[in-house]
């Protein structure tokens, strides 16, 4: 299949597939509302300054570069699409993890995974309809799919944000019971989603070949440009090297997950915007662990 055709690509999940995701996607919601504590939030009170510039270029910065690059290379509407999904979704818990490799402020890296993850609920909607909206190709291609924002606010409201109060509620109402059941919600959602989402992956893995191959160009500068943002973000407010490490992962790693649900679930699997989001799922890895390397391989010589 050509690139011109990749807009006519859809994603598709049988009603039962779809349900089962947006199921999953809930419980993620809910195991990530039991695993909130305060100390995720220290860094608000002790150190707010780089604490709110990590928050800001998550939630801004990094959308708003994004239609940037998008207007910059003019890429089709559905690639723009996944590109601005994506750069909407909050940071991913793998930020957490390359942060502690990489020597970076862990601690510093988990109260914004935690952040994002809860601001995500009620934010990342309101961010992809807004962004998309300022880029004309993507406002565009959401009107010709009929895309409905009432609708759309309705139902990621029911997949994102009930469970995550529901589980803030539990939380505070009976912490031994939610402390209990916590490790087995996560597992269960997290194996839910990894399966359906690899046996999408091997489904299309034809047109990822066909396609996405067109398009890691963009994906690796997309990628690029947003772990550059998180390291000129730790810049700018003085941090420490270890904190600007992990601005660095955090703005750089997204989860890529939440927006291939979002996308399976809620904007008809176009493909250009899924062939993004399951490459950008690869890629930010393999760029992390680079970094890492990297990182690594600076210290020694210090």
């Amino acid at each position: 299949m050509s690139i011109p055709n990749i807009d006519e690509i859809r994603f598709e999940l049988s009603s039962g597939s779809e349900a089962a995701l947006s199921i999953s996607l809930a419980l993620m919601m809910f195991a990530v509302a039991l695993s909130l504590k305060l100390e995720h939030f220290r860094f608000f009170k002790e150190n707010p300054k780089i604490y709110f510039t990590g928050v800001i270029s998550q939630i801004i910065f990094l959308p708003a570069l994004t239609v940037i690059l998008c207007s910059l290379t003019n890429p089709h509407p559905s690639v723009a699409l996944g590109m601005i999904l994506i750069a909407c979704c909050p940071g991913g818990n793998v930020s957490n993890l390359l942060t502690m490799f990489g020597k970076g402020n862990t601690a510093l890296s988990v109260s914004l995974t935690a952040t994002s993850s809860l601001a995500a609920a009620f934010i990342t909607p309101l961010s992809i309809i807004f962004w998309c909206g300022l880029y004309k190709p993507t406002q565009n291609l959401l009107s010709e799919i009929t895309f409905d924002k009432l609708n759309f606010l309705f139902n990621t409201f029911l997949i994102l944000a009930l469970p995550l109060l529901i589980g803030i509620s539990l939380l505070y109402l009976s912490p031994a019971f939610a402390k209990k059941i916590h490790k087995s919600v996560s597992l269960v959602s997290a194996f839910s989603l990894l399966t359906i989402i690899v046996l999408s992956f091997i489904e299309y893995f034809e047109v990822f070949l066909q396609i996405g191959m067109g398009i890691i160009a963009l994906i690796i500068t997309h990628n690029t440009l947003a772990f550059m943002l998180g390291y000129l973000s730790g810049l700018t407010c003085n941090a420490s090297k270890a904190s600007a490490r992990s601005l660095t992962f955090e703005i750089g790693i997204q989860n890529s997950g939440l927006g291939i649900v979002i996308l399976l679930t809620q904007l008809e699997g176009i493909g250009g915007a899924g062939i993004v989001a399951g490459l950008w799922g690869i890629w930010h890895i393999i760029a992390g662990v680079f970094l890492v390397s990297f990182f690594k391989w600076k210290d020694s010589y210090v």
